[in-house]
């Protein structure tokens, strides 16, 4: 499974680094890879936090688009995933996009 998060987490910084040079469509499509890839592992601790990362990645790159709307599932699974794992990162970047400060990618 090492390889498999080692994957996902290359992905999630592509993405978010192609967000912020305005590939979007690049970056989605990588983010969608990232989730594939982790949802066809099973539930553990590592898994999770990088699916809140990516879920909440995905919420801030539609929001930069001005697709708000769109973007609501992955806030919400982001929130859920970042509250359960307690990770401090993902906690943080979620208790920012739900305040609106929107956290930099």
């Amino acid at each position: 499974m090492r390889p498999a998060f080692l994957t996902a987490a290359r992905d999630l910084q592509l993405g978010r680094e192609w967000a912020v040079e305005g590939e979007t469509r690049k970056a989605m499509n990588i983010y969608h890879d990232a989730l594939d890839l982790l949802r066809a592992l099973p539930p553990e601790r590592t898994r999770d936090i990088l699916l809140a990362h990516v879920h909440l990645a995905i919420y801030q790159t539609l929001h930069l688009i001005g697709d708000e709307a769109g973007g609501q599932h992955h806030l919400q699974q982001g929130v859920s995933y970042a509250r359960t794992t307690r990770d401090p990162l993902a906690r943080a970047i979620a208790e920012e996009c739900l305040s609106g400060l929107d956290a930099v990618l």
